[in-house]
C-alpha cells in the first residue's frame, strides 16, 4: 500500500510539472506573438504592416475622373498632356456597388465613391480633418466636391423635357437633397404637362441611384411617360448623348473639351467619399496622403503618416 501511494505521488508530481511548462510555452508564445504584432490594433486586430489594397474605378468613370483631379493622382507631362497615375496594382471596379462590396470585404482595402451612395458597409474617412458632408461640402470645406450632370444634345422631346423641367423644380431638387445629396437652385413649383412618350437615360452609375428615385417620383404626377435607365459610366453617358442614343446623358463629371455638340446642366452637387473597411483604425487622411496611396508611393498602412 505505501508503495503504491509513493508512486501515485510521483505520478502527481510529473504531471504537474508538465502542466507548469505546457503553461509557460503557452505564455511564452502568446508574448512572442504580442510582440509580433504591435501593429495590430488590440481592439479590432487591424494590422497596419499589412499591404494597402487600393480600389479604383474603371477608365471613363466620371467618379475616378473627378477624383484623380481632385487628389493630384492626375498630373500633366512636360508636354501639357494629363497622366493618370494610379497605381497599377489597383483593383478596378465597374460600377459603385461592385466599389462598396469589394472594400467591406477586404479589411486593408480603401476605394472612393459617391456621398450619396454611402451606408454603414464601409467608413468614409475625414480628408484633412473635415467630414463628407452636405453642410461642409456647401461651405467648401470639403474639398472632395464635383457636379451631377445631365447632358443633353441641341434637340430635346417633348416628354424628356417635362421630365427634366421636373428634375430641376422643387419638387425634383427636394429628392435629391432627401437621398443624400446637395440640390442646386431650383425652379420652383412644377406642373406637368402629361406628354406621352418614353426617356432613355444613360451613364453614370454614380449619378443612377438618384435618377431611380427622381424617375419614380416623376412617375406619379406623369404615367404617361416611360423611362429607362441605362447604368454604365460618365463617358458612355456622354457619348450616347452625342451620338443620339439615348434622351438624357448622365455623367458625374464636367464635359471635357473633345466633348462636342452636347451641353451640361447640373442637377446637384456631390462629394467623393474616401472609404475604407470599418475595420480600419484610420479616421483621417490628407489630400497628400490619399495622393501617395493611389500612386503607390506609400505602400503599407504603417507607412501612412
Amino acid at each position: 500500500m505505501r508503495k503504491l501511494a509513493v508512486l501515485a505521488l510521483s505520478a502527481a508530481l510529473v504531471m504537474g510539472t508538465m502542466t507548469g511548462c505546457g503553461s509557460t510555452n503557452s505564455d511564452a508564445k502568446n508574448s512572442d506573438n504580442a510582440g509580433t504584432n504591435k501593429s495590430a490594433s488590440s481592439e479590432t486586430g487591424f494590422d497596419t504592416s499589412k499591404d494597402i489594397s487600393v480600389v479604383s474605378r474603371e477608365d471613363g468613370s466620371g467618379t475616378r475622373g473627378a477624383f484623380i483631379e481632385l487628389t493630384g493622382v492626375e498630373e500633366k507631362d512636360a508636354d501639357g498632356n494629363k497622366v493618370d497615375n494610379t497605381t497599377l496594382d489597383a483593383s478596378i471596379t465597374n460600377s459603385t456597388e461592385v466599389m462598396m462590396t469589394t472594400v467591406s470585404g477586404n479589411d486593408y482595402a480603401i476605394g472612393y465613391a459617391s456621398l450619396g451612395s454611402l451606408n454603414d458597409t464601409v467608413k468614409a474617412v475625414k480628408v484633412g480633418g473635415v467630414e463628407a458632408t452636405a453642410d461642409n461640402i456647401n461651405a467648401g470645406t470639403y474639398t472632395l466636391a464635383r457636379p451631377f450632370n445631365i447632358v443633353t444634345g441641341d434637340s430635346v422631346s417633348e416628354v424628356a423635357q417635362d421630365f427634366i423641367n421636373y428634375i430641376m423644380s422643387e419638387d425634383g431638387q427636394k429628392i435629391i437633397s432627401d437621398n443624400g445629396y446637395i440640390e442646386v437652385e431650383n425652379t420652383g413649383s412644377f406642373t406637368s404637362s402629361k406628354v406621352k412618350g418614353s426617356i432613355v437615360v444613360a451613364g453614370s452609375s454614380s449619378v443612377t441611384p438618384v435618377m431611380e428615385k427622381l424617375k419614380e417620383a416623376y412617375a406619379k404626377v406623369n404615367s404617361n411617360a416611360s423611362i429607362e435607365i441605362q447604368e454604365s459610366d460618365s463617358t458612355t453617358g456622354v457619348n450616347s448623348a452625342i451620338e443620339g442614343t439615348c434622351d438624357i446623358g448622365m455623367a458625374s463629371r464636367d464635359l471635357k473639351d473633345e466633348e462636342k455638340g452636347v451641353k451640361a446642366t447640373a442637377i446637384a452637387k456631390d462629394g467623393i467619399a474616401v472609404i475604407v473597411n470599418n475595420n480600419n483604425t484610420i479616421d483621417d487622411l490628407t489630400v497628400d496622403q490619399i495622393k501617395d496611396i493611389f500612386t503607390g508611393a506609400v505602400t503599407t498602412w504603417a507607412d501612412v503618416k
